[in-house]
């Protein structure tokens, strides 16, 4: 058989049995080098049901072996245009450190299980792009990259998250009340149970998602000093309360309290040691820790939490909105001003937005509001449907979830039982939601789904 046909040049070559196009030394029954292209005529298989041009192939293909796909310039992986589709035991391996630039995967998919990026929060890529999605495994959760910042991922599974709990209070008799609201609904507080000791008026309060505690404040009688009690409930359940230990000490009478997914952050204070700031870890039974200092000292300060970050607004002493970082120690730093400085404020936040009320006349009903991943000055929000004064005007406590904050009792100029709601995502004045068990101001307040557990 001759090695060159006449009529195909030097381009179609035979050796030894063996067609070569392109090529003078074939090594394949059909060995060609360069391109090929088949225009899906009826065939037994192999290229004649294949499209193919410049490296691309327009139908779907499935994976009948490992593939391993290697560092490429352009296109959506410079191989595949299609989708891949990965068959019961076998895998797709991307080259260890190999960066796929201007090219990505737009279709994949699974038929059992997909591992997403894992690792602590030190190990956050900087430079991620939007979009980008990891486990985070020092918070437990999911969390993607927004452009700016990585943000956590929450999912609620209905089983009693929601739920808002107020406890003490001055009716004006002390109380040891404890009771409880679900955030989503409307409808009246339900009682969970009282203080474990005494009676406490003032005290702040911080959760993560399953436990709640309430801190310091007066302790049976106003001006007999202040008390540095810590104590914790168990939000899905109802009961007393039970000691957790002690904080650092000095002025805990209207002090904040901030909390992420593991930390609680207790700060401020009435009296010469209104800078203090002191945490605990939620999970565990222990006395607080030194945080660091705030850099305006005062008291009724409220704080505003997204998982990463507290936004403390400004309060008696204080002209300033204040920021600190939720995972690390150290002093608070200027975030912006307020409009409406140096008085008693009472506010929340879900993970995005901080809203708060400041009062000192019975006039005055504004609410202001703060994106917490950013710095700047707060701005009006709306207005509290019925103002709240007194001695220290507002006395509310305040309870969040993703997409509600609740204002629970305060003075308006008595003790009051009424509940307030307002939405975060609409600008206005707030709406009636209902009562407490027991009319009160100064009660410590907490919830299990608030803007520092994440979510959207």
């Amino acid at each position: 058989m001759p090695s060159i046909r006449i009529g195909f040049a030097t381009d179609f070559n035979l050796l030894n049995e063996l067609v070569g196009i392109g090529t003078t030394i074939p090594t394949a029954r059909l060995d060609v080098v360069g391109a090929i292209r088949a225009d899906n005529s009826a065939g037994g298989g192999g290229v004649s049901t294949i499209t193919r041009y410049d490296g691309f192939s327009n139908s779907l293909q499935t994976l009948g072996n490992t593939v391993s796909i290697a560092e490429t310039s352009k296109g959506n992986l410079n191989s595949i245009s299609g989708e891949i589709i990965i068959p019961d035991g076998k895998t797709i391996t991307v080259a260890d450190g190999v960066s796929i630039g201007a090219g990505r995967l737009d279709s994949l998919t699974v038929l059992k299980t997909f591992d997403l990026p894992s690792g602590g929060t030190s190990g956050r890529v900087a430079t991620s792009e939007r979009g980008s999605t990891r486990y985070n495994e020092d918070l437990g959760q999911l969390e993607f990259y927004t452009g700016y910042e990585w943000r956590t991922v929450r999912s609620y599974d209905g089983s009693g998250r929601g739920r808002g709990v107020f406890a003490g209070g001055y009716t004006p008799a002390f109380t040891q009340v404890i009771d409880y609201v679900n955030i989503s609904t409307f409808g009246n507080a339900v009682s969970f149970g009282e203080l474990d000791t005494a009676k406490y008026v003032a005290m702040h309060g911080f959760a993560d998602s399953t436990r709640g505690l309430f801190n310091g404040g007066y302790k049976n009688t106003v001006g007999t000093g202040t008390n540095n009690e810590m104590h914790y409930i168990t939000i899905a359940s109802t009961g007393n309360s039970i000691d957790f230990g002690d904080l650092i000490g000095g002025s805990n009478w209207g002090r904040a309290g901030a909390s992420s997914s593991t930390r609680g952050i207790s700060l401020g204070g009435y009296g010469g040691a209104g800078n203090v700031i002191d945490y605990v870890q939620i999970q565990t039974i222990g006395n607080a820790l030194d945080f660091g200092d705030l850099l305006e000292g005062g008291f009724g300060f409220s704080a505003m939490t997204s998982p990463t970050r507290c936004v403390i607004s400004h309060g008696y002493g204080s002209s300033k909105l204040q920021t600190i970082q939720m995972s690390s120690k150290g002093n608070s730093v200027t975030f912006g001003n307020s409009s409406d400085s140096s008085k008693y404020t009472n506010g929340g936040s879900n993970s995005t937005r901080g809203i708060f009320y400041s009062a000192s006349t019975p006039a005055e009903s504004l609410l202001y509001t703060i994106i917490i991943s950013t710095f700047g000055n707060a701005v009006e929000f709306g207005e509290l449907a019925q103002p709240k004064t007194g001695t220290y005007p507002g006395g509310i406590g305040n309870v969040a979830s993703n997409t509600r904050l609740i204002f629970g009792g305060g003075q308006s100029p008595a003790a009051d039982n009424r509940i307030d709601v307002v939405l975060f995502s609409t600008y206005g004045t707030s709406q009636d939601f209902g009562d407490l068990t027991v009319a009160r101001a100064y009660s410590g307040a907490c919830s299990d789904s608030h803007g520092g557990l994440g979510g959207f």
